[in-house]
């Protein structure tokens, strides 16, 4: 049974940095694209990035280009995202999901499993 148990939220300054993290286990994670998917307070789900398989391809939301990398270890079943200038709209519950294929795909709206999430919070 696959599960997704994410870490690294919490309370950031606008313009800082925060890296989160999500410890894989029950499937084949390196078999398996994985995206980061994040629901601000009283929003809707928000795509954020996805990343294929090996890591060699990503792709982002354009709300977060340039400012997020999504990166993974698939040695450690861990994928990674690291959060640069962050802004208050980034404020939301970050989650993991699996991909439902090995293909990094834009603006995914279809996931197998999901994460519990980890809160980000950037005030001031």
């Amino acid at each position: 049974q696959a599960q997704l148990v994410e870490s690294g939220g919490g309370l950031v300054q606008p313009g800082g940095s925060l890296t989160l993290s999500c410890a894989a286990s029950g499937f084949t994670f390196k078999t398996y694209a994985m995206s980061w998917v994040r629901q601000a307070p009283g929003k809707g789900l928000e795509w954020v990035s996805d990343i294929s398989f090996g890591g060699g391809t990503t792709y982002y939301a354009d709300s977060v280009k340039g400012r997020f990398t999504i990166s993974r270890d698939n040695a450690k079943n861990t994928l990674y995202l690291q959060m640069n200038s962050v802004k208050p709209e980034d404020t939301a519950m970050y989650y993991c999901a699996r991909g439902t294929g090995s293909l990094a795909t834009p603006d995914r709206t279809d996931f197998g499993s999901w994460g519990q999430g980890t809160q980000v919070t950037v005030s001031s």
